[in-house]
């Protein structure tokens, strides 16, 4: 038995999928639309749809605009192959080559590129009035940028992250979307969701893209989880605002992005077990008074840039801002692990001893049982993006351990408790304000003993 309410791109009579999805998928939205109009028949009304997107490369050169709810886009498989090793191997590499772009159901934003912000998008989801626009999920293809463009520096136009493409734009409040199983690679902004409240961001390859998940506006009770991501240097791997109840948790977060989380305004919300990776100081950051929420297991490395193209690229931040940064009260810091293995000839300032968690402003913050390991390495630089970090990934020989602040306190925080995250010389606290009780030292406790 078919249904009314399941299409095929491939199939459907208005349009040519292979040369304009986006006027195909339009199509379908418009025919869902007009036969699903009484929204109270036999306590049913407006079921919705599934549109499938075969294996293929669709071109889209009309935004998709979705204002129903209800709808499930599914393709075929998420398609991500990196793109940013192509541009940077020689062209006359190219030919030996297996594949040259991603596939999958492969949707190919060719839109014109002077549309910034959500005129650039592949898909705006928006609807005024209530209830609020539900159940939009996007499930199972990729989204491709194809090419970033020349930002008048010079960075080659394919390493810029700049094209002024976004790959899904939600700009009105909404509830219970699912992204799920996609790959997203770029685009300038991959995902943009304003006003999410019980949004699933779940099991999608979101890389090289300029900025990957953004959480706009305000929202609540959602989650972004068992993700792989990466960012450029100037965008965000995963930022969200104004949110509560938000659950960050077992994502891979890969390096180059400016941050690997970065929250502002929210509150109550975890982040936990999570693993990591930045070049760049700044990989978590707690701003703008982020408050009661909760940080515990993740795996923090910051190590330097070994693939060639991309070195001498930072994030404008120096070693004294900290990996973990927190300008709010009542958060807790429990259980992390940091590696920070770096060459001490760039630690910025020239010199300067490294901060792994630095408490900026705020009250009340609790930081117990976090372990720091700092080495000094002399890292080795590749052609290879591949062997290249493997390699600086598996290497723990050839390094000596290095003096590290591991918990500074700025006299703006106070009343924050401290606990076994360091020894003595490495947490910088006032003691008359803050609770502090220091890592011991091997053989402090032995001679504490024959001293008592």
């Amino acid at each position: 038995m078919t249904s009314d309410n399941c299409y095929d791109v491939t199939t459907w009579p208005v349009g040519n999928a292979s040369e304009d999805i986006g006027a195909v998928l339009n199509s379908i939205i418009a025919d869902i639309k007009a036969r699903q109009t009484d929204p109270d028949s036999n306590d049913g009304g407006k079921p919705g749809a599934v549109i499938t997107i075969p294996p293929g490369d669709y071109h889209l050169r009309t935004q998709v605009v979705i204002d129903i709810s209800f709808l499930r886009i599914q393709g075929m498989g998420h398609g991500f192959t990196s793109s940013s090793i192509r541009f940077n191997a020689l062209t006359d590499e190219w030919p030996d080559l297996h594949e040259l772009w991603p596939g999958g159901s492969r949707v190919i934003v060719d839109l014109p590129l002077d549309r910034p912000g959500s005129r650039g998008a592949a898909f705006h989801v928006e609807r005024s009035g209530s209830p609020r626009i539900s159940s939009v999920e996007f499930v199972d293809f990729c989204i491709d940028g194809l090419h970033f463009t020349a930002d008048g520096s010079d960075v080659p136009a394919e390493n810029t992250y700049v094209n002024g493409k976004t790959g899904i734009h939600v700009a009105s409040a909404n509830d219970s979307f699912r992204i799920n199983g996609m790959g997203f690679i770029y685009l300038e902004n991959a995902l943009t969701i304003h006003n999410a409240d019980a949004l699933s961001v779940h099991d999608n390859f979101i890389a090289e893209c300029g900025s990957c998940i953004e959480l706009r506006g305000w929202g609540q009770a959602s989650k972004i989880t068992d993700n792989l991501i990466g960012a450029g240097p100037r965008g965000h791997s995963i930022y969200a605002e104004n949110h509560g109840g938000l659950l960050i948790t077992a994502n891979n977060v890969f390096p180059r992005g400016a941050s690997s989380v970065h929250l502002s305004g929210v509150t109550r919300s975890s982040v936990t077990n999570n693993r990591l990776h930045s070049f760049y100081p700044g990989m978590l950051i707690l701003g703008e008074n982020s408050s009661e929420n909760l940080v515990a297991t993740n795996h923090f490395l910051r190590d330097q840039e070994p693939w060639t193209p991309f070195q001498g690229v930072d994030n404008g931040r120096d070693d004294l801002e900290g990996l973990l940064s927190i300008s709010g009260s009542n958060n807790s810091i429990i259980g992390n692990h940091f590696s920070q293995v770096i060459d001490t000839r760039d630690l910025r300032p020239a010199g300067a001893t490294p901060v792994i968690i630095r408490l900026n402003t705020g009250t009340g913050n609790f930081v117990s049982t976090n372990h720091a390991v700092s080495l000094d390495v002399r890292a080795a630089s590749s052609e290879s993006c591949f062997e290249a970090q493997v390699d600086a990934l598996l290497t723990t020989e050839n390094s000596d351990d290095r003096a590290v602040t591991t918990v500074l306190v700025d006299p703006g925080s106070a009343r924050n408790t401290i606990l076994d995250s360091g020894n003595d010389t490495e947490i910088l606290a006032d003691r008359t304000v803050n609770a502090v009780r220091a890592t011991p030292t091997i053989g402090a406790w032995g001679a504490a003993q024959v001293g008592s």
